[in-house]
C-alpha cells in the first residue's frame, strides 16, 4: 500500500536516492530542500518538493502542512538533512560548532516531533534518521559534525524506548564515504587516501544507503528498533 514518505534534505546526493528509491516502490513522496531546486527527475516520479530550512520551527510546521494536505500524515520520516563545516578545534567558531548542531541534530529533532503527531494517531510509523560513521570513529577537524552525527544515536534510541509501545520504530543509519558531489570535489589523492581505509576497497553508491533505508521502512523490518545499521563497506566495525 501507497505510503506518505518525507525525505528532509532530498534534492541531492544520498537523500535523492533515498527519495527515488521510495518513489519507485510506489510510495507517495515528499522531500525538503533549503536551497538551489530539486532536480526534474524527482518532477518525473512525482514527488513533492517543499522548500524548508529545519532551522526554523515555523517553515518545518508549513512544510508538513503542505505534505498533510498532499499525501496525508506522514507514515515514513527519514531524517537526511545536514551540513558540514570542518575546521580544526582552535579554529573552530562558536557559530561553526552551533549552527552545524543546530541543523543537524536539533533540526532533527524538530523534524520528528513534528511526525510523531500523525504517527501517534496512527499508532504507527517509521523513523529512519542518516547518521554517519564519523559520528561513531570520530574525525580530525569535524568535530562539530561527529558530535551532531554521534547524538542521532541516543535521540533514536531513548524514543525507540520511549514510542515502541505505540509501534513506531526509531533506526539509524550511519553511512561511510559516499559517491556524492560532495566527495567529487576531494583529490584523487585524498580519495585514495579515503579508500585505503575502507576493507572493502570503495566508496558506496548513494543507491546502497537508500536500500538499507528502505529495508528499515519496510514491514521486514517491523521488529528492529533502536537498531545503528553501518554502511561503510567496514570502515567503522567494532564501533
Amino acid at each position: 500500500m501507497s505510503r506518505s514518505v518525507l525525505v528532509t534534505g532530498g534534492n541531492r546526493g544520498i537523500g535523492l536516492a533515498i527519495a527515488r528509491a521510495f518513489a519507485e516502490a510506489g510510495d507517495k513522496v515528499a522531500i525538503t530542500y533549503r536551497s538551489g531546486e530539486p532536480p526534474a527527475e524527482l518532477t518525473a516520479l512525482g514527488v513533492l518538493a517543499v522548500r524548508c530550512d529545519i532551522t526554523d520551527s515555523e517553515q518545518v510546521d508549513q512544510a508538513y502542512k503542505q505534505v498533510e494536505d498532499a499525501h496525508g500524515a506522514v507514515e515514513v520520516l527519514v531524517a537526511n538533512a545536514g551540513i558540514t563545516k570542518d575546521t580544526l578545534l582552535m579554529r573552530m567558531s562558536e557559530e561553526d560548532f552551533s549552527s552545524v548542531v543546530d541543523t543537524n541534530l536539533t533540526g532533527t529533532f524538530r523534524v520528528v516531533k513534528r511526525a510523531n503527531r500523525g504517527m501517534l494517531r496512527a499508532k504507527k510509523g517509521r523513523v529512519v534518521l542518516i547518521s554517519s560513521v564519523v559520528g561513531l570513529l570520530g574525525s580530525a577537524g569535524q568535530a562539530n559534525y561527529a558530535a551532531s552525527k554521534a547524538a542521532l544515536v541516543g535521540f533514536a534510541r531513548s524514543l525507540a524506548r520511549e514510542l515502541g509501545s505505540r509501534n513506531i520504530t526509531f533506526n539509524v543509519v550511519a553511512p561511510g564515504f559516499v559517491d556524492t558531489d560532495m566527495t567529487k570535489v576531494l583529490t584523487d589523492e585524498q580519495r585514495a587516501g579515503i579508500v585505503g581505509q575502507v576493507p572493502l576497497g570503495r566508496y558506496a553508491q548513494p543507491e546502497e544507503i537508500a536500500a538499507a533505508v528502505s529495508f528499515l521502512a519496510s514491514d521486514n523490518a517491523a521488529y528492529i528498533t533502536g537498531a545503528v545499521i553501518p554502511v561503510d563497506g567496514g570502515l567503522g566495525m567494532g564501533h
